[in-house]
């Protein structure tokens, strides 16, 4: 019986990887702040969104894993081969555009937390998570950061936590799950873009399947040959590791929606500028524990998240342009790839000294992302459509046509939050 249950927990600890890194990643900072704004401007009228991008998210994430597993290579392979060089080149400059901008508000916000746990000044906090991450992110192997990214997740049931704790009406807040109300207004669609584009962004995309093949150089397939192909097993292992990363984001997402909801909205503060400004105004409503478990998860979350994003736009960059790549790879012998980790964090610590609004920031990066993912995620469907493309293991019909339609109902966020 024993020996049965460490065979199964053994099963179950093995099998998480790729997919619950992802899945938390996506609760950064950005999607803090994003959430966050939900529950102050909208209320609880938003809960109903959760449920509804986990059954989106689930499937994306696994069609890029299945891409990553199948064909050994990252996601800008595949669009290479599919698609001019010259649109998979836009992409790639613009995922790295978008991702600096969220790192930098992603830092600020970090800093924010930090100011209020220490007293000094947030711009010193800025230099140190910079030097800090970008050395972490360079200086360790992949296994070193896939365990201590597995380690950072643990920081989003601070936000669990936070929720239970306000003992919120829960018959009030399962009829706003279950009863979705369309957004009324352009500035109701702009959120829910905004949720949709900080919730399936174009960052996990590329994370996804180029940490399905760091997991299998880190396995000793260190040749593309050798990576090509998945067997069942692995690919259900995935989907359990996927769902379950996928489920963990969307139920976090959740609950900061409805810590806002019904402590800043329920109390008359819906523009909240800052997450420092988020932070201050539970204390008042909800007690130092609210402020405190918002605080310290923020910079967690921050930690978890700023390597993927970094990470994400050099492996696009790599594989555009053949360059050495690769988390187990040292700085002399892979300097392309790490150079793009190193600019972008550069950059993004110079955008806290412009004086931009952070939570505006962050929020307008999830805005873009909401624009530029369906466009991506039809490139995706095509990809794992393709029998030859995909070593003859492509995507099952109800999964492409479940990221089809995702990518429809983004497209249709998209064009509905211009019209007045």
């Amino acid at each position: 019986m024993k020996n049965g249950f460490k065979q199964h927990l053994h099963r179950f600890i093995s099998a998480l990887g790729p997919g619950v890194i992802t899945g938390a990643a996506d609760d950064d900072p950005s999607g803090i702040a994003t959430y966050s704004l939900a529950g102050a401007q909208l209320g609880m009228t938003m809960l109903w969104t959760a449920p509804l991008t986990w059954a989106l998210m689930a499937p994306v994430q696994m069609m890029c894993a299945r891409i990553g597993m199948v064909t050994g290579s990252g996601l800008t392979t595949a669009l290479r081969k599919r698609f001019p060089r010259v649109v998979v080149g836009a992409a790639a400059f613009a995922l790295l555009f978008a991702n600096t901008l969220n790192v930098g508000a992603d830092l600020a916000g970090m800093a924010d937390a930090a100011e209020m746990v220490c007293g000094l000044k947030s711009h010193f906090f800025v230099v140190i998570f910079a030097v800090a991450i970008s050395w972490a992110t360079i200086g360790l192997r992949y296994s070193q950061i896939a365990a201590c990214l597995k380690w950072l997740c643990l920081a989003l049931f601070a936000y669990v936590i936070a929720a239970i704790h306000l003992r919120p009406d829960w018959a009030a807040v399962f009829r706003a799950t279950l009863a979705p109300s369309l957004p009324h207004g352009k500035d109701a669609w702009q959120m829910l873009v905004a949720i949709l584009g900080t919730t399936i962004s174009p960052y996990l995309f590329f994370w996804q399947a180029s940490q399905e093949v760091e997991t299998e150089k880190a396995e000793g397939k260190r040749t593309l040959w050798q990576r090509i192909g998945a067997s069942q097993r692995e690919i259900v292992d995935r989907k359990f590791d996927v769902g379950l990363g996928t489920f963990f984001s969307n139920m976090v997402m959740f609950f900061i929606i409805l810590t806002t909801a019904i402590t800043l909205h329920a109390h008359g503060i819906t523009n909240p500028k800052t997450s420092r400004d988020v932070a201050e105004a539970l204390r008042p409503l909800a007690g130092n524990l609210a402020y405190w478990l918002y605080t310290l998860g923020l910079l967690g979350v921050g930690f978890l998240a700023i390597p993927t994003l970094t990470g994400s736009s050099a492996y696009a960059f790599a594989e555009l342009f053949h360059w050495r790549q690769g988390l187990d790879q040292e700085l002399h012998n892979a300097r392309s790839f790490y150079g793009v980790v190193i600019l972008s964090t550069i950059l993004a610590a110079a955008i806290d000294l412009t004086g931009i609004n952070p939570i505006r920031a962050l929020y307008f990066s999830a805005v873009v992302n909401g624009v530029v993912a369906p466009f991506l995620l039809v490139g995706i469907v095509f990809i794992a459509s393709d029998v030859k493309l995909m070593a003859g293991q492509p995507s099952s019909l109800i999964g492409r046509i479940a990221v089809a339609i995702v990518a429809v109902l983004m497209f249709t966020a998209a064009v509905a939050m211009f019209i007045p």
